[in-house]
């Protein structure tokens, strides 16, 4: 049987993946209940972040990720583009803060940004943080003077997903190893820039497979501050476009492990919420997800409206952190 987290003075205790599977294994009524317990000692249960994606550099990456519509390797019509002007993510971040966004994050489809890759995101890192948003990326590999312009920059966060348990990576990416992640995330902590690290289900693992992924995120030194769940898109000419579609339940189990198992994290909602009824997104916040990407879109593919995700978290009586002034 997993431990029972709240009688646990410490919240960093570590996490084999036999714990995580036997949380997950639990009748719902009562994972759901650990979880919410987790998530009311370290959080308010009525306060929801509102983060914003951008692609600030779209398509022509040359990794194979079987899930990514913007890899070379798979035809999805994604045209590349190239890196967005500093006054062009100011209308966008302007927007997004209007919207009522908090965090800001921005998205380009390289294996590995070059150092000047990383001077003109830098420069994009600026025009967020004068709007008082806070900064977020995800650029790929990084090294340990590349993570450290763009603390300098102001960086909040950086986002490097570990996408599935180790022993599953190889069949979902062929062009980096599990380590190569490891590393990056390193490079950000020695950094001092928090670390958005995450993965995606319904890539057709097991429950074993998805109690490894959030094993695995749970025994990072220390773990992420804030941890996506995206459930995965079925994109059109990858190679997980017929996937079978996960059981919702599945999913929203697998939020409530990432709460009890991370419990200062904020778990954030991310790809796949779209194609979420209501009653599926509120479970997910009741196991403890305090954080949705919002707008209309999560760097190519559709996300949800931002007048229904309003609705809905009104509602419920759920409130929002404000932006800074």
């Amino acid at each position: 049987m997993a431990k029972t987290p709240v009688s646990d003075p410490n919240p960093d205790a570590a996490w084999s993946v036999a714990e995580v599977h036997a949380l997950l294994d639990l009748p719902f009524p009562e994972l759901l209940h650990r979880a919410q317990t987790v998530h009311r000692e370290y959080h308010d249960p009525t306060l929801m972040e509102l983060a914003t994606l951008l692609s600030i550099k779209t398509g022509g990456c040359p990794e194979d990720c079987a899930y990514c519509p913007q890899s070379v390797h798979h035809p999805t019509g994604v045209t590349a583009t190239k890196v967005m002007t500093p006054e062009a993510v100011r209308q966008a971040v302007r927007q997004a803060r209007a919207a009522g966004a908090q965090r800001f994050c921005m998205g380009a489809a390289w294996r590995a940004p070059t150092d000047r890759d990383v001077d003109k995101v830098a420069d994009l890192v600026r025009v967020v943080k004068d709007e008082g948003l806070e900064a977020c990326c995800t650029l790929g590999m990084l090294t340990a003077p590349q993570a450290q312009r763009l603390r300098d920059a102001g960086l909040d966060y950086y986002n490097h997903n570990l996408d599935t348990a180790p022993e599953l990576y190889g069949h979902i990416i062929t062009t980096r190893d599990y380590e190569d992640r490891l590393q990056t995330l390193q490079h950000v902590r020695q950094a001092g820039i928090r670390v958005c690290c995450g993965g995606i289900v319904g890539m057709g693992e097991s429950r074993a497979g998805r109690a490894g992924l959030i094993a695995q995120l749970a025994n990072l030194d220390p773990y992420p501050e804030s941890v996506p769940i995206n459930h995965l898109v079925k994109v059109p000419g990858t190679p997980l476009a017929a996937q079978p579609d996960l059981d919702p339940l599945e999913f929203v189990r697998t939020v409530a492990a990432a709460r009890i198992t991370m419990p200062r994290a904020k778990v954030r909602l991310s790809a796949g919420r779209r194609d979420m009824d209501d009653a599926t997104q509120v479970l997910c916040f009741l196991a403890g997800a305090n954080s949705i990407f919002y707008g209309d879109k999560l760097l190519v593919t559709g996300n949800a409206d931002v007048d229904a995700d309003q609705a809905l978290l009104a509602r419920l009586g759920m409130r929002t952190r404000q932006a800074a002034a």
